[in-house]
């Protein structure tokens, strides 16, 4: 739904500053005489002379009482869905559950917060590795693994995703019975401040 919501809000965007770019470009050019045609009576970019907004459009309403609530009403509330917008930008996707099929053909889900937690347990235990963090993406019956891993100063990195390739991801695989789990894994260091030793 956010892809959808995301092009919505993008192919809106576009729009209105193509038509407010492309108003400014026929007044400031002014291509209409150059061109022979008229615009409307309401268009307000009508010459090289012209301003965004005049005079009266910006004193028009000041005496009035609704004015200043309404202006600060409808900024707050674009504010507050600009910033909703962002923050579902930066939360990444999680998968809520996995689709397990039993060998009985029956349609299992397997709650993908439980998966994500034996997944991290079971690394953690790997020789090298300080702390992982575990995340499912990706769809239902088609899940994906992000995992990111902070290893310490002794830690082979080669032989630690070797172990967790092979015996961590391969074990939660074939538990959940999926054909493949795709993963991506990011090792950083634990990085230890320096102390003075007297």
């Amino acid at each position: 739904m956010l892809k959808a919501v995301n092009r919505v809000l993008l192919g809106l965007l576009g729009l209105g500053l193509f038509a407010l770019g492309g108003g400014v470009l026929l007044g400031g050019l002014d291509l209409q005489r150059h061109w022979g045609f008229d615009v409307p009576g309401w268009w307000p970019f009508r010459g090289p002379d012209d301003v965004v907004l005049g005079t009266e459009g910006r004193t028009r309403w000041r005496e009035e009482d609704w004015w200043w609530p309404t202006v600060i009403a409808v900024l707050a509330v674009l504010l507050a869905l600009l910033l909703w917008w962002l923050l579902a930008q930066l939360r990444r996707q999680r998968l809520g559950q996995v689709l397990v099929e039993s060998e009985d053909y029956a349609a299992i889900r397997l709650n993908g917060r439980a998966l994500e937690d034996v997944i991290e347990e079971e690394a953690q235990v790997l020789d090298g590795i300080s702390r992982a963090h575990v995340r499912l993406t990706g769809r239902c019956a088609a899940p994906a693994v992000r995992v990111r891993l902070l290893l310490k100063p002794h830690a082979e990195p080669a032989r630690t995703l070797e172990q967790l390739s092979g015996e961590t991801l391969a074990h939660a695989r074939d538990s959940a019975g999926l054909d493949r789990l795709p993963s991506e894994v990011r090792l950083q260091e634990v990085r230890h401040r320096a102390r003075r030793v007297a």
